[in-house]
């Protein structure tokens, strides 16, 4: 498969797409342009280098975005990129609501995808915050102490995983919320298995 033939899949993608189809359309051939290998993955057309993956074009009901899996590298000089929450690290969006946004903006957009290939090229990775930033919530902390198989359970967990937990854990304002929270996932952090595993 050469560098920038159209992948069948993201054809019916397409093909499919409710909304954002013509966005979707301009966004391939922007990308195909720069020369990326196109795939169909986590159901969304995604565009890699040397199976290293650079960009995804994803739709929303507000807008429909390019997004850069290491956004968080890129110089952006036109400021146009978009931390989706305050807990994604890596990836950064490009946010597009017509078309016309779009073909205005296909030379930045060439040149953000270069510089996100020569990021990979050069080996870069966004250094991820420890988890050890990551507060842990008190009702979560005092089952740890009191239970050392799951403290233990939990330590092995991957970052990720620990992340997504503490996180959930800490999302409900009540004190009593969390507690259930803790309380209903225990099994599932015996056992080994992530917040959606």
């Amino acid at each position: 498969m050469t560098n920038n033939e159209m992948n069948p899949k993201v054809d019916e993608f397409l093909s499919k797409a409710q909304k954002w189809q013509e966005e979707f359309e301009k966004l391939r051939m922007i990308i195909l342009d720069c020369q990326l290998t196109e795939e169909l993955k986590w159901g969304k057309p995604c565009y890699s280098f040397q199976k290293n993956n650079i960009v995804l074009i994803h739709g929303f009901k507000e807008y429909c975005a390019l997004l850069f899996i290491k956004g968080a590298l890129l110089k952006d000089p036109r400021g146009i990129l978009v931390r989706q929450t305050e807990n994604v690290q890596a990836g950064r969006q490009v946010r597009f609501t017509n078309v016309e946004e779009i073909i205005d903006m296909e030379e930045v957009l060439k040149a953000y995808i270069y510089e996100a290939v020569e990021i990979e090229k050069a080996g870069l990775e966004v250094e991820f915050k420890k988890n050890t930033e990551f507060i842990i919530p008190e009702e979560f902390q005092n089952k740890l102490d009191e239970n050392p198989a799951l403290k233990a359970a939990f330590e092995a967990l991957t970052p990720g995983r620990q992340r997504a937990y503490i996180l959930y854990f800490s999302q409900p304002k009540q004190s009593k919320t969390r507690e259930s929270r803790v309380e209903k996932y225990r099994q599932q952090i015996l056992e080994g298995k992530g917040l959606n595993d």
